[in-house]
C-alpha cells in the first residue's frame, strides 16, 4: 500500500484529503506545520508528498528543496497563490505538479494516481543512448559522460519520453498528457519549468541545447543523433 505524506495547516483540507486517499486505498500520513512535515517525511519515507506552499515553521519552498536533496519521492503542490512564478518556482525546486486551491479531492487523488504511475510504471526497458547520455529504464538511472545525472521521478519521465522518439516535436500539453495522463490547457507552463530544470542538468541552454531544441510555437523535441 502505497504511503501518502499530507502537509496543510488548514486542518479541514487535511481530513478532506485524508478521507478521500483513504477511500482510494492509500496509507495516509498527515503534518500541520514545516517542521512536523520533515520529521514525518523523514521518519515515515512516504511513496510521495502532498504539500501545501503556505505553512507555519518551514514554508513549502523550503521542504521542497530539503526533500530533494534527501529523495526522489514525488511531490505535488498545492498552492492558494495566484502567481504563476511561484508555481513555476516551485517546480524549479524539484515539485512534480501542483494543484491551485480551491481544488477537487478527486483531482487531488487522480494526480496522485498519476505521478505514482509513471514512477512505478513499466516502461519499455531497453537503455537508450545519444552521445554521451544514457538513460536506463531498468534501473531508473541517467549518466552524462559516465557520470550519473539526478532527477527527479517527472524529470526522468520527461527525458525518457523525447529520448524514446528522438526527432519527434511534442507540444506541452502532448507532453503533460505523457507525464499525467491526462492534460489541463493552462498548466502547459508546468512543461517549461521541467525543461528548464532538465536543460541545467545536462549542461544545455535554450539558445544553445545539444539535446533538448525548442520548436518555436510549438513545443519542443529531442535532438536525433
Amino acid at each position: 500500500m502505497d504511503k501518502i505524506l499530507v502537509v496543510d495547516d488548514e486542518p479541514r483540507i487535511v481530513r478532506l484529503l485524508r478521507a478521500y486517499l483513504e477511500k482510494a486505498g492509500f496509507q495516509v500520513v498527515v503534518a500541520y506545520d514545516g517542521r512536523e512535515a520533515m520529521a514525518a517525511f523523514r521518519h515515515e519515507k512516504p511513496n510521495l508528498v502532498i504539500l501545501d506552499l503556505m505553512l507555519p515553521e518551514l514554508d513549502g519552498f523550503e521542504i521542497c528543496k530539503i526533500v530533494r536533496k534527501e529523495s526522489d519521492a514525488p511531490i505535488i503542490m498545492l498552492t492558494a497563490r495566484i502567481d504563476e512564478d511561484d508555481r513555476v518556482l516551485g517546480l524549479e525546486l524539484g515539485a512534480d505538479d501542483y494543484v491551485t486551491k480551491p481544488f477537487s479531492p478527486r483531482e487531488v487523488v487522480a494526480r496522485v494516481k498519476a505521478v505514482l504511475r509513471r514512477v512505478q510504471g513499466d516502461r519499455r526497458k531497453t537503455p537508450i543512448r545519444v552521445g554521451d547520455l544514457e538513460l536506463d529504464p531498468e534501473s531508473y538511472t541517467v549518466t552524462l559522460r559516465g557520470e550519473p545525472v539526478t532527477l527527479t521521478p517527472t524529470e526522468f519521465e520527461l527525458l525518457h519520453t523525447l529520448m524514446d522518439q528522438p526527432g519527434r516535436v511534442f507540444t506541452r500539453l502532448q507532453l503533460l498528457e505523457q507525464l499525467q495522463g491526462y492534460a489541463y490547457e493552462g498548466y502547459e507552463r508546468t512543461i517549461d519549468a521541467h525543461i528548464k530544470n532538465l536543460r541545467k542538468h545536462l549542461g544545455d541552454s535554450p539558445r544553445n541545447s545539444r539535446y533538448i531544441l525548442t520548436v518555436h510555437g510549438v513545443g519542443y523535441k529531442f535532438a536525433e543523433e
